[in-house]
């Protein structure tokens, strides 16, 4: 690190972070580097890469948290803060604008066709993910295997996806790693200096945490319900937005019922078209969740309160762990643990493609033992037609992603005037 950036440097750089990191983590990742590294020189290239390895073992937004690890890095407690909130709200600002809008004309009917060109796109996204995480992850035959039976754990209702979760991890404590574990370049910090202050992390933001929820669980009703929720996902949340997705489609939907599968779906499109963290969407579900169960005030504190409850558990995890990133990166069953983990959220996303994409394509489905099965002569052609548009664009053209949303969108709304 060649130099300490004043209060005022680390505010101007990221808050520019903040409004240009569309494009989802891999984009956000590199444009944090391109700023901290190459442009700034803040950092070295090991200490970023190091910080990247830790953030990518906890759950919740990677690009998120490793704003917040740099901010940490440069200027302590108060410079992580202002390098996460800033990496945060902007995107979070739009998503109210957003989820106000869909809420109130998402059932025109023009609009409505739009959406499902959208949807045709989401569809697309989760479908470019799943291929990259699966050249990236699934190395062995025990990767394949965990991937696999996640998704059929999950896709028949065999687990939930905590569940599932859990017993990856269990399972790579006690499986050994034939593979060598890199070490990480991190500043010294003794072992006892690393504890103190781990322990005054975990005080401070669980009590941030904790306080808000227990007067929430304490007064009951649906903030009650979107605390609760929200709070166990920034737990699990393991694989960023889209394996935590699934889980919330299982739990909006089906459990609490607050939202359809196509709202949804129309959550994550709209999360992909503004800056920050792919994990907004929860803000934007429990926003329009609120709209639906007590009008705009309900809406704009469910939203108030999933940020809340998925955030600040970030700032948590990260004051906690960054004095111990070696120690933690250098245990290889934790390390091979943590990755097992990463294999199963593989699965989890195969499970969540499979789910849209049939709920998008067929207008009946039925639920079975062993998951929901499409009614084969209930294929929509239209929508069929508007996913191989959306997967060439994306993955065969390799168009950006805000231009095949819009591509999509303008696609749906043509045929629905034909």
């Amino acid at each position: 690190m060649s130099q300490t950036p004043d209060i005022s440097q680390l505010v101007r750089v990221f808050g520019r972070i903040g409004l240009l990191s569309f494009g989802g983590p891999a984009a956000q990742i590199g444009l944090m580097h391109q700023e901290l590294v190459d442009r700034a020189r803040w950092l070295k290239e090991e200490e970023f890469l190091g910080a990247l390895s830790f953030c990518m073992l906890l759950p919740g937004p990677e690009a998120m948290q490793l704003a917040t690890f740099c901010g940490w890095k440069l200027r302590g407690t108060l410079g992580g803060v202002i390098a996460g909130a800033l990496f945060v709200l902007p995107g979070a600002a739009l998503i109210f604008l957003l989820a106000a809008g869909y809420a109130h004309y998402g059932d025109v009917p023009l609009v409505s066709a739009a959406f499902v060109g959208v949807q045709a796109a989401v569809v697309a996204l989760i479908l470019q993910a799943l291929i990259k995480l699966s050249r990236r992850l699934l190395r062995k035959r025990l990767d394949i295997a965990v991937a696999t039976l996640s998704f059929a754990a999950l896709y028949t209702a065999t687990l939930p996806f905590p569940a599932v979760i859990l017993a990856a991890g269990i399972l790579g404590f006690v499986v050994p790693s034939n593979e060598p574990v890199k070490a990480v370049v991190s500043p010294h910090v003794s072992r006892d200096s690393a504890t103190r202050s781990s322990l005054k992390a975990i005080a401070i933001w669980g009590t941030l945490w904790a306080i808000p929820v227990a007067i929430l669980v304490f007064n009951g009703g649906f903030l009650k319900d979107v605390a609760l929720f929200f709070s166990k996902l920034a737990v699990v949340s393991f694989g960023g937005a889209y394996a935590l997705l699934a889980y919330m489609v299982q739990t909006v939907v089906q459990d609490f019922g607050w939202l359809s599968t196509d709202q949804m779906m129309d959550a994550l499109g709209l999360a992909e078209t503004t800056p920050g963290p792919l994990i907004l969407v929860t803000q934007f579900v429990a926003t329009v969740s609120g709209v639906f169960q007590g009008g705009p005030m309900m809406a704009f504190a469910a939203g108030l309160v999933a940020l809340w409850c998925t955030f600040i558990p970030c700032f948590l995890w990260i004051f906690a762990g960054a004095p111990h990133v070696s120690r933690i990166l250098s245990a290889p069953r934790l390390s091979q643990s943590l990755n097992l983990i990463s294999t199963a959220v593989v699965g989890v996303i195969m499970n969540l493609s499979l789910w849209f994409t049939i709920n998008l394509l067929f207008s009946d489905v039925v639920p079975t033992t062993i998951g929901p099965l499409p009614v084969l002569n209930s294929l929509d052609l239209g929508a069929s037609a508007l996913v191989a548009i959306a997967i060439t664009a994306l993955i065969a053209l390799r168009l950006p992603l805000l231009v095949v949303l819009v591509l999509s969108a303008c696609a749906a709304t043509l045929l629905n005037l034909v």
